[in-house]
């Protein structure tokens, strides 16, 4: 009986690493915090150019959500004033109170559901593992508010 051989191929992890782009390092998943992959400048850096980016993007759209929802309000104001349309009053009045009563019911309980919990637990040991790529990220978030 004739046997086979069989082929392996390898695969140098070493050489991989080196051929792969620079974005795919620093974004790639890892199980680790940052603060053990760079130094603090790098995650500063990081931290504030993101947090500048987003908080400058937060600002224009921020800007652009309460001019929508003001020019709307303006329009509707006017149309109820004109007459085009009408606003059932008893029934705003209706749903408000429905409202209210199940906000005072979710928070009489001063519990936050299973998921929620785990989610901001995360969140927690993220933002402890990263301090310095989250305050450089909240700098960065000011500075792009401002600016």
């Amino acid at each position: 009986a004739g046997l086979k051989e069989d082929s392996f191929n390898v695969l140098d992890l070493a050489e991989y690493t080196k051929n792969r782009p620079w974005w795919r390092k620093v974004f790639a998943p890892s199980s680790g915090s940052s603060a053990e992959k760079y130094n603090v400048a790098t995650q500063l850096v990081i931290g504030g150019v993101t947090g500048w980016c987003t908080g400058f993007i937060f600002q224009k759209v921020g800007k652009l959500a309460a001019t929508a929802v003001g020019g709307g309000f303006f329009l509707l104001q006017i149309a109820n004033h004109t007459g085009y349309i009408k606003v059932d009053w008893k029934l705003v009045e209706r749903d408000v109170n429905k409202a209210k009563q199940q906000l005072k019911f979710h928070s009489s309980g001063n519990k936050m559901s299973p998921e929620v919990k785990s989610r901001v637990d995360e969140v927690i040991i993220f933002l402890k593992k990263n301090v310095i790529l989250t305050g450089g990220f909240a700098g960065g978030f000011l500075l792009g508010m401002a600016s």
